[in-house]
């Protein structure tokens, strides 16, 4: 079984989104915490699920159509790399 670990960045992101939603409307940012937490099961379940990521050794994950969750897998460990709104510019 695979490792799961999360980039401090990647924390920082998922935060940051909850926060926001939360100022606005809590219920809805509980909902997608949660749906990123199930993502995140999934992907621990079924690693290369998710799609080919736009960079090499990279992949995505559609938390939601807003949301996109980039991982890397290797034969040890399955990496968040980074939580994005989808109209946030992608990471070279």
């Amino acid at each position: 079984m695979r490792t799961l670990i999360w980039r401090p960045r990647a924390l920082d992101q998922l935060d940051s989104l909850v926060g926001y939603i939360a100022e606005r409307d809590r219920t809805s940012a509980e909902r997608l915490a949660a749906l990123i937490h199930h993502s995140v099961s999934l992907i621990s379940a079924t690693p290369l699920a998710g799609r080919p990521g736009r960079v090499s050794g990279t992949r995505e994950w559609i938390v939601h159509p807003n949301y996109i969750m980039i991982y890397r897998v290797t034969d040890s460990r399955i990496t968040i790399l980074r939580v994005l709104h989808s109209r946030q510019r992608y990471p070279a």
